[in-house]
């Protein structure tokens, strides 16, 4: 099995990283191959997590759509250029193809051959050049070494086909021709003392020592070969470079970074049946065959902290959903095989993946404690949420243990450090902590930030609804609405887009409730907030 991605949702708060890279620990303790990611920039509260307990940032995924790199193509059905036309012929006779990248010593991309190019060549080409190599002539011509002087063989075909007379009289050989010859020694010695390129000896016909040393005087190359002048015409044009035999430099091609929907909407139009694989330099991976998109290995992943469609990475759809590891309301997600699917009603997903390392009796060492704790007491507000549970404070007090810290005193500076508006747009709040819903085909939006200092907020209260009221409009959604929870004051201040206030004002029984109304007791989006508005759209 390839590498499994482990990720949180689109808006990543602390809960989701740290579950993230606890349960890639915990996974790969176990002998499997994770690696966790993020789907979006971290926050400060978990930033500050991170570096309090010397944690690694994952990576950033941007999506997990099908790429060719997950498709079964032909990886490494490719030719050098400088190999045979034959070779090329014969390597597509084997394989069943129909097409054949070329490439340059170094796998530089330099061209495709296809079947009906090489049909072309064999039936249309001129047969009197040769640009060719030594060794493609011994391989092509089953042919035996007798003098090598040349790596690279350039010249005019001829063939001693006339009487010895008759030849010697009226041809005039010179340095740039390839001589084929049996064993008419006249010729051959003529040839030799001409100093022609190549004598390909047909039947396997002998030469003579004295002109031999001849041919060793003026570097001329010779070859012996067991096929006749006549098998030797119609093979000998075959052991050309394919080069040669390029039409075209710049056919389509892909990279294996690309996207499969792509790659079929382009086939859709050009309708030709392989493409070569490159690599971002250029270099040849392979072939594709239209059949081959058949074959596919899609990502593997496993979700935590959500289990929205609308939450999740782009693409997923067309990737394998391994398992999802959740606290939140079951959601739009839809996998077409049996998963494992393990959700609980506690405060936290680290809380399940804590639970996760008990059952499979795994040891947890400083940092990854320290992860799990820092996502439960960010989820739970130090335990101060509704939404804690005894398990979240079985969880709270054995990791603050391990990882040593008191979580009281340490969760308060990883939420003052979260809380801070220094250097935030009025967007890096609201997508500070985001998340979509859909119901009956409606969508609204819920983002809740932190604070101490609401007055931060209140000043630019005009700007935030602006804000609210261009997302809103941008993405048609129903309603759009930010929480700001004062954890001293055990509340929530509400701001929300203009077209969404009747939603707010049904949710909350009201005729007219303000910009900035403070909530009494509302900290939970999970429990407080969402299922108000669930409820309301539902119905």
């Amino acid at each position: 099995m390839g590498k499994v991605l482990i990720f949180g949702h689109k808006k990543p708060d602390t809960d989701s990283v740290m579950s993230a890279i606890a349960l890639s620990y915990l996974k790969n303790e176990l002998g499997e191959n994770t690696e966790p990611r993020i789907l979006g920039t971290t926050n400060k509260e978990t930033n500050y997590a991170l570096s309090y307990f010397h944690l690694q940032k994952p990576m950033f995924l941007n999506d997990v759509k099908l790429q060719l790199k997950d498709i079964n193509f032909h990886k490494n059905f490719l030719i050098k250029e400088t190999d045979s036309i034959y070779k090329g012929y014969q390597y597509m006779l084997e394989e069943g193809l129909t097409g054949l990248p070329v490439v340059k010593d170094n796998g530089e991309f330099t061209g495709l051959i296809t079947i009906k190019d090489l049909s072309r060549n064999i039936i249309n080409d001129n047969i009197e050049d040769l640009y060719t190599s030594y060794d493609n002539l011994i391989h092509v011509l089953k042919g035996e070494e007798i003098l090598k002087y040349d790596h690279e063989i350039i010249g005019k075909l001829l063939v001693a086909s006339y009487r010895s007379t008759t030849f010697m009289t009226n041809i005039k050989l010179e340095k740039n021709m390839i001589l084929i010859v049996g064993d008419r020694h006249s010729i051959i010695e003529y040839a030799v003392e001409s100093k022609v390129k190549l004598i390909i000896l047909s039947g396997n016909a002998e030469i003579k020592e004295k002109h031999l040393k001849i041919a060793k005087e003026n570097k001329v190359n010779i070859i012996r070969t067991p096929y006749d002048s006549y098998h030797i015409a119609r093979l000998v044009t075959l052991t050309n470079y394919i080069k040669t035999m390029i039409r075209s430099y710049n056919p389509t091609k892909f990279e294996n970074t690309e996207f499969v929907d792509n790659v079929i909407e382009i086939n859709n139009k050009l309708k030709h049946t392989n493409y070569p694989i490159v690599d971002k330099k250029n270099r040849c991976l392979g072939l594709l065959r239209l059949t081959d998109l058949n074959e596919k290995h899609p990502k593997k992943v496993i979700l935590v902290d959500h289990n929205e469609k609308l939450q999740s990475v782009e693409g997923l759809e067309e990737a394998e959903i391994l398992e999802i590891i959740d606290h939140h309301n079951l959601g739009s997600l839809t996998t077409s095989m049996p998963i494992n699917f393990r959700n609980m009603a506690v405060g936290s997903t680290c809380t399940i993946i804590y639970t996760l390392f008990q059952e499979r009796k795994i040891e947890i060492p400083k940092e990854i404690a320290g992860a799990m704790l820092s996502g439960i007491l960010s989820d739970t507000l130090i335990l101060r949420s509704p939404t804690a549970t005894k398990q979240d404070r079985i969880a709270v007090c054995e990791l603050s243990l391990i990882a040593g810290v008191d979580y009281k005193e340490y969760g308060m500076q990883m939420l003052k450090a979260g809380t801070s508006l220094t250097g935030m747009t009025k967007e890096d709040v609201l997508y500070n902590d985001f998340k979509l819903y859909m119901v009956e085909e409606k969508t609204f939006a819920i983002g809740q930030f932190f604070t101490m200092n609401f007055e931060e907020v209140e000043k630019d209260i005009a700007e935030y609804i602006h804000v609210l009221d261009e997302v809103g409009e941008a993405n048609n959604y129903s309603l759009v609405a930010l929480y700001v929870t004062d954890i001293i004051q055990n509340g929530s201040y509400i701001i929300y887009n203009t077209k969404g206030k009747d939603i707010v004002d049904i949710a909350y029984e009201k005729e007219n409730m303000e910009e900035g109304s403070f909530i009494p007791g509302c900290i939970s989006r999970k429990k407080h907030i969402v299922p108000l508005f669930m409820e309301i759209f539902e119905n």
